[in-house]
């Protein structure tokens, strides 16, 4: 095995461990929940080793990037499952519903024309996450809490397959209180799915009930753009950053 491949097994395991000691506090085990390995801005040559490591789901942030890198490594490597975590614009829907096989940012009613009639057209249906906008944060995408349930409707009235609820909570604050909001919301709703968590406080997602954690910087190390640092373990129950 090359240097590169060691690292990469080793902060997958890392991360698997992590996850494991939080499932174990509700029950359940670390196979319970759908860990995605976030290579937004990752080369070709930055993702392969973590394939080589064994994790086969993986998530990107931009469809024109994904687009740029995945065809070819999926050839290399059948079974990956790709998720779209990022911002969607409705003009991309098309791209987005050939490429993806999950969408955890369906956010507004725009986006959901766009996706039903996407996926009509392609004769293909992508499960997708409704994005809440769980802070409140004018500059966040994500639906309004109060919006949320018509936007629920809504996707269940166009043929939409609806996993759950994403989010991403405030920076810099205790994440656990937006979990559970989040967590309460999917039970009303009567949706299994929670997409919440990252690399400083996927633990604590997961002990709130995530079932699909978003992990970047814990698997491929810090990004040279990242404005702070995050423990490569991505442990404690307070978050750090909002890196994934």
């Amino acid at each position: 095995m090359t240097t590169e491949s060691i690292e990469a097994a080793d902060r997958l395991n890392a991360v698997h461990e992590a996850m494991q000691r939080a499932a174990r506090l509700t029950g359940r085990t670390a196979d319970d929940i759908n860990l995605i390995a976030v290579s937004k801005t990752q080369d070709a040559a930055a993702i392969r080793p973590l394939i080589a490591a064994g994790q086969r789901s993986f998530g990107e942030n931009r469809v024109q990037e994904a687009q740029g890198k995945w065809p070819q490594l999926q050839e290399e490597t059948p079974g990956i499952t790709l998720h779209l975590a990022g911002q969607l614009q409705s003009n991309k829907a098309a791209d987005a519903v050939a490429l993806f096989d999950v969408i955890h940012s369906l956010d507004r009613p725009s986006l959901l024309t766009a996706l039903a009639r996407a996926m009509d057209a392609a004769d293909k249906r992508v499960p997708c996450f409704i994005q809440v906008n769980i802070g409140a944060e004018v500059q966040k995408g994500g639906c309004p809490i109060a919006d949320t349930p018509a936007l629920i409707r809504s996707a269940r009235d166009a043929g939409i397959p609806l996993l759950g609820l994403m989010c991403v909570p405030p920076a810099d604050v205790e994440p656990a209180p937006y979990f559970a909001l989040l967590a309460k919301m999917a039970r009303e709703e009567g949706l299994d799915r929670l997409s919440m968590g990252m690399s400083g406080d996927f633990e604590t997602a997961i002990m709130l009930g995530a079932t699909d954690i978003r992990v970047g910087t814990a698997l491929f190390g810090e990004r040279p753009s990242a404005a702070r640092p995050i423990p490569a373990s991505g442990r404690g129950m307070i978050r750090n950053s909002r890196a994934t």
